[in-house]
C-alpha cells in the first residue's frame, strides 16, 4: 500500500508539475524522499530534484545531482545513472562551464548507447552540438546536430525536430549563409505555431529578425523583434525575453538610436541577472559598456565592461572574450592609455589566433575519419561473413569428398580454383578500399583548403578594411585639427601599432593560403622583410645565407613556416631597436642530420645570465618549442647576440 501511494505521488508530480511553482515541486519531491522510498524512486525524485533546484539555487543542484549519480552507481542503475550525468552536464552548460558539461555528456551518451536509448542520444547528440557551437567548433555542431534531428524525425517528433533545425539554422547563420538560415527559421516559426510551442515561437521571431538583419531588410527585423518581445512577455520566457531585448538593443545602437539601445540592453541585464545567464550576463555588460562608451559617459563603461570581461574570461566564452578586449582596446584609446591599447589589442590577437588554429581543422578530420572507419568495419563484417557461409559450403564438400574417393582429386581441384578466386577477390576489395580511403582524404583535404581560402578572404577583406579605416581616421584627426604634440605623438604610435597589424595580418593570410610552404617561399617571404628592413635602416648590412647541402625542396606546414618567420622577423626587431647592430646575418644549415638557423648580429649584446626575457625572447622560445626544435641565446655585452634554433633528424 505504501509503495502504491508514492508511486501515484511520484506520477502526480510528474503530471502536474508544470502548474506548481519549482520551490512547491522541491518540497513535494522532499516529502517522497522522508518516506524511504524504493532506489529507483528515490533516484527519480533526486534528479528532479537536481532539474528544479537548477532554476533557484545552483549549489543545491549539483548536491541532488551528485546524490542521484552515486545511489544509481551503487544500486547499478544504468538509466539512472545515465541521467543524473545529463543533469550534472546541464548545470555546467548553464554556467557556460562548457569542458565539463561535455564531459558529463559523453559518459551519459556511453551508457545510453549501451541501453539503446534513441531519443536520450538525440538529446544528448543536441546538447553536445550546442557545446562545440558555444565554442566555435562548427563543423562538429553540425554534424552532432544533425545525429539528433535524423533520430527526431524518425520519431516524428516536430518540437525537438524543430527545435535542432533552429540550431542548424543558427550555425548557417554564423557561416554567413544567411537565406539558408532565414528560410529555416520561418519553417520553424510557422512550425511553432501550429503545435503551440510559445517559447520555439519566441525563440524564432528572434533569430528570424536577425537573419532580416543580416540581408539588410530593417523593417521586417523590426517587425520580428516586436512580436518576440509582446510574445515573451505574454508567456513568462524570461530567458527568451533577455535575449531579445539584448539584440533589439544591438539593432537600435546599429542605427544610431543610443538611448533607446541603452533602455533595451539594460533590461536585458536585469532579466539575465534575474535567471543567473552567465553567457547572458557577460554578453549583454558588453554590449551595455560599448554604448556608454559611445555617449561619453567613460566610467559606466569601464564597470560594465569589465563585470563582462570577467565572466567571458571565468568560462572561457571566446566569442566574449574577442568582444570585451576589443572594446577595452577602444575604451583606453579613448582615455589615451596607449600601453593598455596595446595590451588588450594582443589578447585579442591572440585569442583570434586560438579560435582559427589548426585544432579545430584537427577534430573535424577525426571526426571524419572514425565516420568513414565505422563504414569501413560494417563492410569488413559482411565479407567475414562471405567468407564464412563459402567456407562452410567447403566443409560439406569435403565430407563428401571423403565419401567418393574417385571424385576427390576433381573436387580439390575446384576448392583449389575457388580458393584463388577469393584470394584475388580479397585483393581487389582491399585495393578497392586504399582506394576510396584516398579519395576520401583528397576531399577532406579540398574542403579544408576551401575553409582556409574563405576565412583568409574574411580576414582580407573585413579585419584589413577595418584597420585600414583606422589609419585613415587617424590621419583625418591629425591634419583636420590642430591638436597638442604629445597628443599627436599617441596618435601616431596607434597608427604605427595599427599598421604593423596590417603587416602581420598579411603574413596570417599568406600562410593559410597554402596547403604547404617550401622552402623557396619561406626564402622568399624572408627575402621581402629583410628589403623591407633594409630600406628603413640605411646603415644596416643584412646577409641571408642557405648552405648548400640543405634540401631546397623540404616541405613545411604552414604553421612551421609561420613559426620559422616569425623567429626571424622578431630577432631582426630586437637587433634594430635595441641592440643598434650594423650587420645582421641570417644562415640556414644542415651538419650531420642537425637542421640549424642561425640570426648573428653584431649589436651591443646582453649578459644572459642577468636578463629578463621579454615578450620578443618569450616568444621565440614559444615558437622553437611548437616546432620542436632546441633553442640556444648567445650573447655578452659588446659582442653581439647569436640566436641558434636547431632540430636534430634521425634519417
Amino acid at each position: 500500500m505504501k509503495k502504491l501511494l508514492l508511486i501515484t505521488l511520484g506520477l502526480f508530480i510528474n503530471l502536474f508539475a508544470f502548474s506548481q511553482t519549482p520551490i512547491k515541486i522541491i518540497d513535494s519531491l522532499k516529502q517522497v524522499i522522508s518516506q524511504n522510498p524504493p532506489d529507483s524512486l528515490k533516484i527519480k525524485a533526486y534528479s528532479d530534484l537536481c532539474w528544479y533546484y537548477g532554476k533557484v539555487e545552483t549549489d543545491s543542484a549539483f548536491a541532488y545531482g551528485n546524490l542521484a549519480l552515486k545511489l544509481s552507481k551503487s544500486t547499478d542503475n544504468l538509466a539512472g545513472e545515465a541521467q543524473a550525468l545529463n543533469d550534472i552536464g546541464i548545470l555546467h552548460y548553464g554556467l557556460a562551464d562548457y569542458n565539463q558539461a561535455m564531459k558529463a555528456y559523453n559518459e551519459s551518451l556511453k551508457i545510453r548507447s549501451e541501453l539503446k536509448d534513441t531519443l536520450g542520444l538525440a538529446s544528448l547528440y543536441n546538447k553536445i552540438g550546442l557545446c562545440y557551437q558555444n565554442t566555435f567548433q562548427l563543423d562538429s555542431a553540425i554534424i552532432y546536430n544533425t545525429k539528433a534531428l535524423e533520430i527526431y524525425e524518425q520519431k516524428n517528433n516536430l518540437k525537438y525536430a524543430s527545435a535542432l533545425k533552429g540550431n542548424i539554422a543558427n550555425i548557417y547563420r554564423g557561416l554567413k549563409q544567411y537565406d539558408k538560415a532565414l528560410k529555416m527559421h520561418l519553417e520553424i516559426a510557422e512550425t511553432a505555431n501550429e503545435i503551440k510551442d510559445f517559447a520555439l515561437l519566441t525563440r524564432s521571431y528572434n533569430n528570424i529578425a536577425n537573419a532580416y538583419l543580416h540581408i539588410q531588410d530593417t523593417l521586417n527585423s523590426v517587425k520580428y523583434f516586436k512580436e518576440g518581445i509582446s510574445e515573451a512577455k505574454k508567456y513568462d520566457l524570461n530567458a527568451e525575453l533577455g535575449a531579445l531585448y539584448n539584440n533589439y538593443g544591438s539593432f537600435l545602437s546599429s542605427t544610431g538610436q543610443t538611448q533607446e539601445a541603452i533602455d533595451n540592453m539594460y533590461q536585458s541585464l536585469i532579466i539575465r541577472r534575474a535567471i543567473n545567464d552567465n553567457q547572458g550576463i557577460a554578453s549583454s555588460s558588453l554590449n551595455l559598456g560599448g554604448l556608454y562608451m559611445r555617449t561619453g559617459q567613460y566610467n559606466k563603461a569601464k564597470s560594465y565592461l569589465k563585470e563582462g570581461l570577467q565572466l567571458a574570461e571565468a568560462y572561457k566564452a571566446n566569442e566574449l572574450r574577442v568582444n570585451g578586449y576589443y572594446n577595452m582596446s577602444y575604451y583606453y584609446a579613448y582615455m589615451k592609455n596607449s600601453d593598455s591599447v596595446i595590451y588588450f589589442q594582443n589578447k585579442y590577437k591572440i585569442i583570434e589566433d586560438s579560435i582559427f588554429n589548426d585544432r579545430i581543422t584537427k577534430e573535424v578530420a577525426d571526426v571524419h575519419e572514425k565516420y568513414n572507419a565505422n563504414e569501413r568495419e560494417k563492410e569488413i563484417l559482411m565479407q567475414r561473413a562471405d567468407l564464412a557461409e563459402k567456407e562452410r559450403d567447403i566443409s560439406q564438400k569435403n565430407s563428401f569428398i571423403l565419401g567418393l574417393v574417385g571424385l576427390a582429386a576433381v573436387i580439390s581441384l575446384l576448392g583449389f580454383l575457388v580458393y584463388n578466386q577469393q584470394k584475388l577477390k580479397n585483393r581487389q576489395l582491399k585495393k578497392e578500399g586504399e582506394l576510396k580511403q584516398a579519395l576520401t582524404k583528397i576531399e577532406t583535404q579540398n574542403r579544408l583548403q576551401e575553409q582556409r581560402l574563405h576565412i583568409s578572404r574574411d580576414l582580407h577583406d573585413n579585419i584589413g578594411a577595418q584597420l585600414t579605416f583606422i589609419i585613415s581616421s587617424l590621419d583625418n584627426l591629425k591634419y583636420g585639427f590642430q591638436l597638442p604634440d604629445n597628443l599627436n605623438s599617441k596618435l601616431d604610435t596607434i597608427g604605427q601599432f595599427t599598421t604593423d597589424t596590417i603587416y602581420e595580418l598579411r603574413d596570417t593570410i599568406w600562410a593559410m593560403n597554402k596547403n604547404e610552404i617550401t622552402y623557396e617561399d619561406l626564402q622568399s617571404r624572408i627575402s621581402n622583410f629583410i628589403e623591407k628592413a633594409n630600406k628603413s635602416s640605411d646603415a644596416v648590412t643584412f646577409n641571408f645565407q642557405v648552405n648548400p647541402g640543405l634540401e631546397t625542396n623540404k616541405l613545411f606546414t604552414s604553421i612551421q613556416g609561420m613559426n620559422l618567420y616569425r623567429i626571424i622577423q622578431e630577432a631582426l626587431n630586437n637587433a634594430l631597436k635595441y641592440a643598434n647592430a650594423t650587420k645582421i646575418n641570417v644562415d640556414f644549415s644542415v651538419i650531420d642530420s642537425v637542421y640549424e638557423m642561425r640570426i648573428t648580429d653584431n649589436g651591443a649584446g646582453f649578459n644572459s645570465q642577468d636578463v629578463t626575457y621579454g615578450n620578443g625572447l618569450n616568444n621565440i622560445k614559444k615558437r622553437a618549442h611548437d616546432l620542436d626544435a632546441e633553442l640556444e641565446i648567445i650573447s655578452s655585452k659588446e659582442s653581439g647576440t647569436i640566436i641558434r634554433v636547431y632540430k636534430t633528424v634521425q634519417s
